[in-house]
Parts: C-alpha cells; structure tokens; sequence
C-alpha cells in the first residue's frame, strides 16, 4: 500500500469508526461506479449517510473540506443516485464530509477530525457555509 492510499484509508477507517459509535450502521465503503465514488455509505434511522473523507497531512494548502469542490459534489451524486437505483431505495441521502488531519510522517495518525453533516444537498450546493 502506497503513503496515499495508507492516509486515506487511516482516515476512512477513523470515520467509520466514528460513525458506529454515533449509532450510524455501515453499509458499503468505497462504493465506485463509472461516474464516481462514495467513500463510506451508512444508515442512520430513516436517511441513508453519503460521507467522502479527505484525509489531508497537517499544514496543507487546502482543507479537506475546500478539496469537495463542484466537479466532486457532483460525481459523489451521481453515484449515489446509481446506488439507490441499485437497491430501490427511497431513504433520504445526506451528503456529509469528513475533515480528517493526519501527522506528517511514514505512519500517520490521526491528530485531527471535523465532521460536516449535510455539507450539500442533491443539486451540490452547500447547505451550511
């Protein structure tokens, strides 16, 4: 496992891990499809969690949340809409991003986390910023 694919991984098993503990049920990770990704899929009562995790080193130029820009909003969309049409679902999604900072070395860790619920709706824009 290459550096990068290690700090994303740390930081999505870091999410999932705080997800279960907030009650949340993990459906699917790294669910890809053609037109895009979904980094962790998870149900919470009756609303169907789309989460994307951007683990970031301490003291990046950008935050994992800036990192979410148009382009991505709309492949994480497009890929949950392949999924409920998959499964005939009819939950509501909610589109959540995970801020995770990991330290600077061989073997991360983590040393930062921000959770965003509902960070963008359906049409990609966001709902609380």
């Amino acid at each position: 496992m290459n550096d990068k694919e290690l700090k994303g991984k740390l930081g999505e098993d870091y999410t999932a891990d705080f997800l279960v503990k907030k009650g949340c049920r993990i459906i699917a990770r790294n669910y890809r499809k053609p037109c895009g990704e979904i980094d962790i899929i998870a149900g919470s009562g009756d609303k169907l969690l789309i989460v994307e995790v951007k683990t970031r080193r301490a003291g990046s130029l950008v935050s994992g949340l800036e990192a979410v820009n148009d382009r991505k909003k709309g492949r994480i969309i497009a890929a949950a809409e392949c999924y409920f049409a998959e499964n005939g679902l009819t939950l509501q999604p909610r589109y959540d991003i995970a801020e995770v900072t990991v330290t600077p070395s061989d073997t991360p860790r983590v040393i930062g986390f921000k959770y965003y619920k509902d960070a963008f709706d359906t049409t990609g824009y966001d709902t609380q910023f």
